[in-house]
């Protein structure tokens, strides 16, 4: 099997982390590249989640530090939601696998995608500053760009603003540079992951995956999106999902815009399915996913962490 080439820009964050392993453990993914960013909390933190994380999955992508602030706005946290560190609740082994901060993410994304012998698929599950600024500063490179996978936005109410969701919001003039790209994009906005819980029999599974699975246990009793009770909803994983399992979703080809005026609505995400906007199409949008479908190719996909 030929594995998809992928880079993933990440604020680990605990649906990252989730999400890390799934990229990382996956028979059909090949990461070649993570790059922490700023977003559910600070740069510093992220940087030391990605490299926790790594040591505990005993992977050694490479890694090289992102953004950690954005492009134009003051930098916000959803610390409330991942806690202070980003992944409160689990004790890390201290770290051995370390990001390069000598070379912008970007330019390592460059260095990539340039040098793959085949198109290179762009994972943003944190703010789109980095990747941004890829397709702003390499636009010869666009060609060698499969498509964008994003986990943002929202069809309808926000969850750091009225109508802005939180990847989108954390840095709005770099999500809006990058649906104007032109190159391939799909989205997995929040209403879909808030379709994709997991229940708490999920939960007790994925506890007895091993090492790797009590972590994700014990992030998961922090993790305050969602209950743990009643069904933790489940986010960034999506976006790999989209790529290896497509057909659990229901997408539909439309015109996504990014509202970035000094307004209420900053940060919004416009996804125009009944064409008011009578612009082109610029994304494909999920607008549902199979939950158990989902459910078990997220099973499936954590017991191969063992």
């Amino acid at each position: 099997m030929n594995k998809k080439s992928i880079i993933i820009s990440t604020d680990p964050g605990i649906d990252d982390a989730v999400a890390l392993a799934l990229a990382l453990f996956s028979e059909e993914l090949e990461v070649k590249l993570i790059c922490p960013t700023f977003g559910n909390v600070s740069l510093a933190y992220t940087k030391a989640n990605t490299e926790k994380l790594l040591t505990l999955y005993q992977k050694k992508p490479r890694v090289v530090l992102g953004s950690q602030m954005p492009l134009v706005r003051e930098r916000i946290d959803a610390s409330e939601i991942h806690g202070a560190s980003g992944m409160d609740g689990y004790d890390f082994p201290e770290p051995r696998i370390f990001a390069e901060t000598t070379q912008t993410a970007v330019a390592a994304m460059h260095e990539v995608v340039s040098q793959a012998a085949e198109q290179t698929i762009l994972v943003g599950i944190g703010p789109l500053t980095d990747i941004a600024l890829f397709l702003h500063l390499y636009p010869q490179d666009l060609p060698k760009i499969e498509r964008i996978v994003v986990m943002g936005g929202s069809l309808g109410r926000g969850n750091s603003g009225v109508l802005s969701e939180f990847n989108f919001a954390a840095d709005p003039e770099a999500a809006k540079m990058v649906f104007d790209s032109g190159v391939p994009i799909q989205v997995a906005p929040l209403e879909v992951g808030d379709q994709a819980k997991i229940m708490p029999a999920t939960s007790e599974k994925i506890k007895g995956f091993g090492e790797i699975g009590e972590m994700i246990y014990r992030l998961f009793t922090h993790y305050r999106s969602g209950s743990f009770s009643e069904g933790l909803s489940m986010y960034d994983a999506l976006a790999l999902a989209l790529i290896v399992k497509p057909e659990i979703f229901s997408l539909v080809v439309t015109r996504v815009e990014i509202e970035t005026a000094a307004s209420l609505t900053y940060g919004a995400s416009l996804i125009d399915l009944e064409n008011f906007l009578g612009l082109p199409a610029n994304a494909e949008v999920a607008i549902s996913v199979d939950a158990n479908q989902f459910e078990e190719w997220f099973i499936d996909s954590l017991a191969k962490t063992v």
